[in-house]
């Protein structure tokens, strides 16, 4: 994946690693690697980086293509540009593939959709077709895969990598997994890569598992060393160690499919997809009728949208497939801009108090300091519900300060009541030990400063057990209003989690972070000890 620190790895082959150890002759240290194990060295005075053109013979090429029946993998294969080596490393990873013939037939069939695109952008950047294979060490071609360091899509961008090459994220749209725009970005930063590196193509692969900052110091230190800085020659973690060695194992056995007895399914060299501007936001339910597609085709094609319509601020487009295109476009041309995206009905039903509001159309909401969904409800005459419902909140009230949230309206009020009124009578709170002007916030889904408001105080104003404070709720009614909550040593058990203890104690996953801050880890263990503010009659 690409990398700017030594940390990030999705690698899809962590668990195979250990089964090839457990199988085979233990990985010697790198420190320690035999010359029978690398291509023969060479001095440093003799060492030059390759400078390749990348001269990808083209009379063998035009004579493929002339035929017009030629298969996406000739087509691979003709772009084929990197030194072919001779290594045990390699011979490792080509033996696990044909252990496991049946992960190379599930990669063909997930990356068929993608190849004619990846190989679009490959040969218009003149840089090696080996490397439209790195979907396959990646993410296995799963442009929705996700790795525990954050990296995602089919070429794993981490997230300020992808900002860096213009791919958006946020919570509508992630640009790593746009396999459109993602996959511009990735041959972008590898052909950056190998500039960077001279034409050196296997220090470009490392880097982009690795990042650059770190081959280069490795580089340095061979220098000071005066010993060879080619790719074969570095000290590197063990998953850049076989990171290379894979991606050039994958490349080859699909180079050579008859020896190895590996069937490659029959993929045309044919656009799958095409990519089609909307101007406007359209649902993705409405954009499989309009073209007479499944949704989960339409899904498959766009898993960047990270809801069930576009971004409202684009991008504006879809990927449809290519024999659907004309139909789509002209169904499309048909639809009002008006009905392209409305907001599904909304059922907020606490206490038997509210019925189902019409279909509305949306607006988004910036979230300043200080506001909660209470106060924003009331801004926009919606409900707390409609809002958690429109943005998939679940029964969590926490929200952050410059993120936006979709807001449900239709002009007037979005959620009709039956027998809360607005003038409901406030209610006086009683203050706890422990309690804090935002945790009671919280607890009413109402603003600090409304509470400062209310009861004529100010940040700098201390509260005292037994203090009355008066909250005013509109329409809202709160059904905890004065239950009161306790403390609790909770122990971690095996297998448990933040969501699993957050659902026991019916607390936010967020909170379980506040009230543990200096002793919870990503991962928890058992017999931890953590600090749980919970109802008394959990």
């Amino acid at each position: 994946m690409p990398k700017t620190n030594s940390n990030r790895s999705l690698t899809l082959f962590s668990f195979l690693i250990l089964t090839l150890s457990a199988g085979c002759t233990q990985q010697p240290a790198k420190s320690s690697l035999s010359i029978s194990q690398k291509p023969p060295l060479v001095k440093k005075d003799d060492y030059k980086p390759r400078l390749n053109k990348l001269k990808f013979a083209k009379s063998k090429k035009e004579s493929l293509f002339k035929s017009g029946n030629h298969t996406i993998w000739e087509r691979l294969v003709s772009l084929y540009a990197l030194p072919e080596v001779e290594n045990e490393r390699i011979d490792k990873e080509i033996n696990w593939f044909l252990k496991n013939p049946e992960y190379l037939v599930r990669v063909q069939k997930r990356a068929e959709p993608y190849l004619h695109l990846i190989l679009e952008e490959i040969e218009s950047k003149n840089i090696p077709g080996e490397l439209a294979l790195l979907p396959v060490v990646e993410s296995a071609f799963r442009p929705d895969a996700y790795s525990p360091a954050h990296a995602s899509g089919l070429w794993q961008f981490i997230p300020e990598t992808g900002r860096l090459y213009g791919l958006k994220q946020n919570n509508w749209y992630d640009g790593r997994r746009d396999v459109y725009a993602s996959t511009q970005a990735a041959t972008k930063f590898l052909k950056d890569l190998g500039d960077n590196f001279e034409g050196d193509w296997l220090l470009a692969l490392a880097s982009y598992n690795w990042g650059r900052g770190n081959v280069q110091k490795s580089i340095d230190r061979n220098l000071a060393r005066d010993l060879p800085t080619d790719y074969w020659s570095l000290q590197m973690p063990n998953e850049t160690f076989n990171y290379v060695p894979r991606l050039l194992a994958v490349a080859k056995i699909f180079a050579n499919p008859d020896q190895y007895n590996i069937p490659l399914y029959e993929i045309p060299d044919q656009p799958y997809f095409e990519v089609v501007d909307l101007d406007t936001q359209l649902d993705l339910k409405k954009a499989a009728e309009l073209a007479q597609t499944s949704v989960d085709e339409i899904k498959r094609l766009n898993p960047a949208f990270k809801r069930n319509a576009t971004a409202p601020n684009g991008p504006h487009r879809l990927l449809i497939p290519v024999d659907q295109v004309s139909i789509f476009k002209e169904n499309l041309a048909k639809l009002p801009v008006a009905q392209r995206y409305t907001q599904a009905p909304v059922k907020v039903v606490p206490n038997k108090t509210r019925v189902t509001a019409a279909a509305s159309r949306t607006i988004n909401h910036t979230i300043r300091p200080g506001e909660s969904l209470g106060l924003i409800a009331r801004k926009y005459k919606t409900s707390i519900g409609a809002i958690r419902t429109a943005n998939r909140l679940g029964k969590t009230d926490h929200i952050q300060s410059g993120k936006s949230l979709l807001i449900p309206t239709n002009g007037k009020s979005t959620v009709a009541t039956k027998s809360a009124p607005n003038n409901a009578k406030p209610i006086i709170y009683t203050v706890k030990p422990g309690d804090t002007f935002w945790k009671i916030s919280r607890q009413f889904s109402v603003s600090t400063q409304e509470i400062y408001q209310w009861n004529k105080l100010n940040a700098n104003s201390n509260l005292k057990a037994g203090q009355k404070l008066t909250i005013h709720k509109g329409s809202e009614i709160v059904a905890k209003a004065n239950s009161s909550s306790q403390p609790i040593n909770y122990t971690v058990q095996p297998g448990d989690s933040l969501m699993q203890i957050s659902r026991k104690f019916k607390v936010p996953v967020s909170d379980l972070l506040k009230w543990n801050s200096t002793s919870v880890d990503k991962i928890l263990k058992p017999g931890q000890q953590l600090k749980v503010l919970a109802d008394k009659s959990t």
